[in-house]
């Protein structure tokens, strides 16, 4: 496609997304930047060397100048939180680091769409529209695009029905006050309600889903598999490269990416996921959906909680 991808940061997310866009055709030229330059030089060295297999393509380990004339441009940058340290702690130490990479990035980079992937991700989309510069449209949080798949792989194994035909979103900040609007949640064109009842009749299953569970499942999931593995980086990359294939596609999608909001559902000046139409143009707005009362409270209460740690930061 031609299109040149800067990933800023080499650690397990960034390297897995440079992996996974040289694995597929939608840059023809990514560039890695990271603090640790020996380790951006390896991660990019070994996998070039996976990519005799694809069409050519150029991978470099670069400083902010190689950036120049990127089409997107995907932060990653960030500190894992330490133990000890509290969550606003870690979100001081990550916006430190955000701040000093923006202006590098911006000044070689400033027509290129911006993919924030580094938590606490709705804080860093905030921070990145107010200091950046960049237009609104061309800022992207990843928020709860991975919340949302994780939810879908949940009610797939569940449901045993694919993940294509679940039409269900995890909407607020990607985090613990994020939630699912059930009331709009479809299986084909099925509400999940009429679903159930009807794989019940059929003695498909005998009980409907515990969806408190299913949300608990979805919260877990990181902290599960870091727990086991120590890191995730397979499915957030996954869903940071379909992001970056939308933004260069020829038609406009609708997912849950993080946002400023400008009165929607009563909200106003903080970034967090809804449902958002997104294409080659960027962000066209937010897409209006009818959440009962109940949801709308707890998307105003996922609101809040951003909105009490961004009044404790330092901008």
């Amino acid at each position: 496609m031609g299109s040149k991808i800067t990933i800023i940061g080499a650690g397990s997310v960034g390297a897995t997304i440079a992996y996974t866009l040289s694995m597929d055709d939608i840059a023809s030229e990514i560039v890695m930047i990271d603090i640790n330059k020996k380790k951006a030089a390896g991660e990019v060295m070994d996998i070039a060397q996976g990519t005799c297999f694809r069409d050519p393509i150029s991978i470099i380990a670069g400083e902010y100048e190689d950036a120049r004339g990127s089409d997107i441009v995907i932060i990653t940058s960030g500190m894992a939180r330490k133990p000890g340290q509290t969550r606003l702690e870690l979100t001081q130490t990550n916006v430190n680091i955000l701040k000093s990479i923006t202006p590098e990035i911006v000044r070689v980079a400033p027509d290129a769409f911006y993919i924030l992937v580094s938590n606490p991700v709705d804080i860093m989309t905030y921070v990145f529209t107010k200091i950046s510069g960049i237009p609104e449209n061309k800022i992207i949080g990843s928020g709860t695009l991975l919340d949302t798949s994780r939810l879908r792989c949940g009610m797939s194994e569940y449901y045993k029905v694919a993940q294509k035909n679940i039409h269900a979103y995890v909407f607020g900040e990607h985090g613990d006050s994020s939630f699912v609007p059930w009331s709009t949640a479809r299986i084909a064109t099925i509400t999940i309600d009429d679903y159930e009842k009807m794989l019940i009749e059929k003695g498909i299953q005998d009980k409907p889903m515990d969806r408190d569970a299913m949300e608990e499942y979805v919260h877990k999931s990181g902290s599960q598999i870091i727990a086991n593995k120590g890191a995730t980086f397979y499915a957030v990359s996954t869903s940071v490269c379909k992001l970056a294939s939308i933004l260069l596609s020829s038609t406009d999608s609708v997912y849950t990416v993080s946002s400023m909001l400008h009165g929607e559902y009563g909200i106003d000046d903080v970034c967090l996921s809804t449902l958002t139409l997104v294409g080659p143009d960027g962000i066209k707005g937010k897409v209006p959906v009818a959440l009962t009362d109940a949801e709308l409270v707890r998307l105003q209460a996922s609101a809040k909680a951003l909105k009490d740690v961004i009044a404790q930061i330092e901008l």
